[in-house]
């Protein structure tokens, strides 16, 4: 009796000690079940770090980059292909800035556009500009080039938007044609005179009935529409070649808003001028007056047209003209002659675009909006450094 008392208190007591034993077990258990809930809501409260590793911060997309393109050449007109960056000084609004960046841009891929003038005055020199641009087109472009095709006269319009095909691109110069006072009207064709937006790739160049039009050369806002359009959302190098003999008739633009908005596009503009009819001797007419046309077609707004016969003003000097665009956009003016036919200015031309540098910086904080001026030097004393004259930092 006492033995089985003695057993019975003997497994109370190991039974007691069991139940303690579980109950603390189960404590710690709900003690550690709480902490990973707690833990777990706490992790899922907290904003996505994982999102921001992986993610670039905001802050670096407002960071501007200018790039300036540059080519530079020896007291003999040489190209130097194998500068290094420390031969260069870069100078923003006459003080040094860090480069930050510099490469040769031999391969980097070339967005390049082709305007050409095909107003009247142009009339003996718009075969040679065919054949040239085709030939320019051929050997330039590579697999990862584009480049596209504009005329301009009395309006502006395009005739192959961006693509490396070089069939597009021949049959958009093929297709150009010069301006005549007698022009079909626009308003069958795909798009219109007064339309907004660019033609498709097959859409015709002129269609419907032919009505009078007043002549005109919109120069200013056919390097406008190119930069601001078009070479502004594209990446890398680009280059636009003007073809004109640098007088402009009737544009919307200015030339001042036209140079801006290359340099604004980072855009260089080259030039090759061809000499008109009036400047060479020739007549162009009665409806070759100032004042003709508006921006008008694809490109543009609604055709402006005047009555009556304005007063004949002076004739600009397109060669300056054309020599500011290209200045002051970091490229060169070439000027056709027996001594420097087309064919040549194209590869001295296609020569530059393969040897340029880019150097590249960001602008100081404190920098105003606005336009900012460059001087790029080498340390070579007779060295001739081609690149264009400033940039404009637009605002936050």
């Amino acid at each position: 009796m006492q033995r089985f008392t003695q057993t019975t208190a003997n497994s109370t007591t190991t039974l007691l000690a069991s139940k303690r034993a579980l109950s603390l077990a189960a404590a710690l258990l709900c003690a550690l079940t709480g902490t990973i809930a707690l833990a777990q809501q706490s992790s899922s409260s907290a904003s996505p770090k994982p999102a921001d590793n992986t993610n670039p911060p905001t802050v670096s997309s407002k960071v501007r980059v200018v790039n300036v393109l540059a080519t530079v050449r020896d007291k003999h007109g040489k190209l130097l292909p194998n500068l290094a960056v420390s031969n260069f000084t870069l100078l923003e609004d006459n003080k040094p800035v860090t480069i930050q960046y510099f490469s040769k841009e031999s391969n980097l891929p070339l967005k390049l556009g082709l305007l050409v003038d095909t107003s009247m005055s142009q009339r003996e020199s718009i075969d040679q500009e065919k054949s040239a641009s085709k030939t320019f087109v051929d050997q330039v472009l590579r697999d990862q080039d584009k480049a596209f095709v504009i005329h301009f006269d009395r309006e502006v319009e395009l005739l192959q938007d961006l693509t490396s095909s070089r069939p597009k691109l021949e049959s958009a110069l093929e297709s150009l044609q010069l301006a005549s006072p007698y022009q079909q009207d626009d308003s069958g064709s795909n798009g219109g005179s007064n339309g907004s937006g660019y033609p498709g790739d097959d859409s015709p160049r002129r269609g419907g009935g032919r009505s009078l039009h007043r002549a005109g050369t919109t120069l200013y806002d056919a390097i406008y529409l190119s930069s601001d359009e078009l070479m502004k959302k594209q990446q890398g190098r680009k280059a636009i070649v003007v073809l004109s003999d640098g007088v402009d008739r009737g544009s919307k633009e200015s030339l001042e808003s036209a140079i801006e908005a290359a340099q604004r596009s980072d855009t260089l503009v080259y030039s090759v001028l061809f000499k008109g009819e009036e400047e060479s001797g020739g007549h162009r007419g009665g409806f070759g007056f100032p004042g003709g046309g508006g921006m008008g077609g694809p490109m543009g707004g609604g055709r402006r047209r005047g009555g009556g016969y304005p007063q004949q003003e002076p004739r600009p000097d397109g060669k300056k003209i054309l020599e500011r665009i290209s200045k002051e956009t970091g490229a060169r003016m070439f000027e056709v002659s027996k001594k420097q036919p087309i064919d040549q200015i194209y590869t001295s031309i296609q020569e530059e675009l393969r040897n340029q540098y880019n150097l590249g910086f960001t602008p100081a904080k404190s920098d105003t909006p606005g336009y900012h001026k460059l001087v790029l030097r080498t340390n070579g004393k007779d060295d001739t450094v081609q690149t264009r004259d400033g940039f404009y930092l637009d605002s936050d």
